[in-house]
């Protein structure tokens, strides 16, 4: 039989620490000083990790005149013929000469491993600064813009490159300067076609010898990329422009994605209107008016800096769900899991993917292969979902799909306070998206705290797992008085078997699951089975404090079952505090909504 997949769960690649099994996370751990001892024989001071990708990871450290440079490492665990884009990249960063673009220092090898030496671009990474602030303010907006249009023409002289990854991590932006750095060249090619479609080499045997029927391109991040790009369409300086386009689109609306743009479109943002109708073109399902959006907004940007933008400040928006801040803070690595996401798509077919190189690892094993099938808004709405999982909040979410509106149960608590105006216009732009499906059906969502998971080995699949003396499945207790009517509670089992998971677990785990749920309390169990690892993911609350030791019981006794859990996959039960439902009717576009003509005028 072969192995279940379990794309559905979280991408392997962006895995906590907290969630590999021992032998992995020591590895991992191993390498990282490894590489740090690297540098340092180089002759580099305090090295240390700020990123990592696909393709590698990335150091910052400083040299003996205390300018700061950054490191990149190719994974060791790659085949050479990958490892060697590492130099590939070099080469093209070599090329460059713009402010914008951090210069390469030099590229040096330690052995067999490759290290790429960059200028540190100053400043915040705009994907890290969106979560820490929501949408940014609309003069910054303007700002990234007119710096990426005059990037991309740069990019365009001489013989065209494509970077091919335009996202707001690859984007470094310093708010005292206003100076926008793009990075990582790690998915740039020359363009084989030039932005009117003709080939990109002036000299004809050039041509000749360049291969005009295979696509040159790398594969980019699909929550940013265009159409052309994603098909395997010869590469382009027009890729760059969608992923331009879609960066600023989820600048401006505080997403992750360019998929919610049908529902929640650029118009809706509060940009200035010139601004936000050229990207709702640029991000135009017709290919005609998405050349012609990217030609106006190249041209238009160079007259933008003359544009008065002062901030307006806005009142802090109203969840449409509620969300409660912890009263402790602790220190959270959320984790998101998500559930019943077959019925979100129309297909299952993969022909997008056809023409992409299928060795490339971004797409095998990186990205969400889990949205093939899906449209756009359906793509934005999973999208949504995994922004929530990057704060650090605890809970989840039942969305229930009806002929007559959209139905959504919720707990939600957040440990970090400074982050609640952020998180509510994520949670937000979840809710106006889920408002935007109109399919029947229904989701949920878990997050819980990497930490808390929940490990067990064994040697071999023949083996048992067994838990440890010491193991226990932590959980809070609430103050939550019990005078409620047992029928407003959220049931484990309220929906039935999920279709999208794929182990059956032993009678006696499923025992304890029915005894936990009549028991007042909130939060979710996930057991999630490889061959020879298993792991226990978990978020409770007690809500009936004079339970607590009957509660226990139920979790101790879970533990002492696991050696009955034979199979490979995912089981997930999740319990809310109520059956208090937020009702919402559904949504086709958001209403339009622009920067002020005269913004003095506004009020404060």
């Amino acid at each position: 039989m072969p192995a279940p997949e379990l794309q559905h769960f979280y991408i392997s690649e962006e895995q906590s620490i907290y969630l590999l099994k021992a032998d992995d996370a020591r590895k991992h751990r191993d390498w990282i000083a490894l590489c740090q001892q690297q540098l340092l024989k180089l002759g580099y001071q305090a090295p240390h990790l700020i990123g990592k990708g696909a393709y590698g990871f990335v150091f910052a450290g400083h040299n003996s005149d205390h300018v700061e440079h950054v490191f990149k490492f190719s994974r060791v665990t790659l085949p050479q013929n990958i490892q060697d884009r590492l130099e590939e990249e070099a080469f093209i960063l070599g090329q460059l000469n713009h402010p914008n673009v951090p210069a390469l220092v030099k590229f040096d090898r330690v052995g067999n491993q490759g290290i790429l030496v960059m200028e540190r671009a100053r400043g915040e990474d705009l994907d890290v600064r969106c979560r820490r602030l929501g949408a940014l303010p609309v003069h910054e907006i303007m700002s990234i813009a007119r710096q990426l249009a005059d990037l991309l023409i740069y990019l365009r002289v001489g013989r065209p490159l494509v970077h091919g990854d335009i996202k707001p991590s690859n984007l470094i932006y310093d708010q005292d300067s206003d100076k926008l750095s793009l990075i990582d060249w790690g998915s740039a090619v020359f363009a084989q076609r030039d932005a009117d479609g003709q080939p990109a080499n002036d000299n004809v045997l050039d041509t000749l010898s360049t291969d005009q029927q295979h696509t040159n391109a790398r594969m980019g991040d699909v929550y940013f990329i265009g159409e052309e790009q994603l098909s395997g369409e010869l590469s382009s300086p027009r890729f760059d422009e969608q992923g331009v386009a879609a960066t600023l689109y989820a600048l401006a609306s505080g997403q992750i994605s360019r998929f919610g743009s049908q529902v929640i479109p650029a118009t809706s943002l509060g940009l200035p209107q010139e601004l936000a109708r050229t990207l709702d073109a640029m991000l135009s399902s017709n290919p005609t008016l998405r050349m012609q959006g990217s030609d106006y907004f190249l041209s238009s940007m160079k007259y933008s800096q003359h544009l008065l933008l002062p901030n307006i400040t806005a009142p802090l928006a109203n969840a449409d769900i509620p969300v409660w801040i912890q009263p402790e803070p602790r220190d959270v690595e959320t984790v998101s899991y998500s559930s019943r996401k077959s019925f979100l798509k129309s297909h299952q077919g993969s022909e997008q993917y056809a023409a992409i190189n299928q060795h490339d690892i971004q797409l095998e094993k990186y990205y969400r292969n889990f949205l093939v099938g899906m449209g756009d808004t359906e793509k934005g709405f999973i999208a949504s979902v995994s922004r929530l999982g990057q704060y650090p909040i605890v809970g989840g979410l039942a969305i229930h799909w009806r002929e007559d509106g959209v139905y959504i149960d919720s707990n939600l608590a957040l440990y970090d306070e400074a982050l609640k105006p952020a998180l509510l216009q994520a949670v937000n732009n979840m809710v106006a998206l889920a408002r935007g499906i109109g399919k029947i059906g229904v989701f949920k969502a878990c997050f819980f705290n990497a930490k808390d998971t929940q490990h067990f080995e064994r040697d071999s699949e023949n083996s048992t797992f067994v838990s440890q003396p010491e193991q226990r499945l932590p959980f809070e207790i609430g103050d939550v008085p019990n005078s409620e009517s047992q029928s407003r509670w959220h049931s484990y089992f309220e929906d039935g078997k999920d279709p999208d998971e794929n182990l059956e677990l032993p009678v006696e785990i499923m025992n304890e699951l029915s005894r936990l749920n009549h028991i007042h309390h909130t939060g979710c169990i996930i057991f999630e089975a490889l061959p020879t690892h298993l792991k226990i993911h978990n978020y409770l609350k007690l809500l009936d404090p004079h339970r607590q030791q009957v509660f226990q019981g139920c979790l101790e006794r879970i533990l002492q079952h696991v050696d009955k859990i034979h199979g490979q996959g995912v089981s997930g039960f999740m319990k809310l505090p109520y059956k208090n439902t937020r009702q919402f009717s559904h949504l086709e576009r958001k209403q339009d909504h622009f920067y002020p003509r005269n913004p003095k005028a506004k009020k404060r």
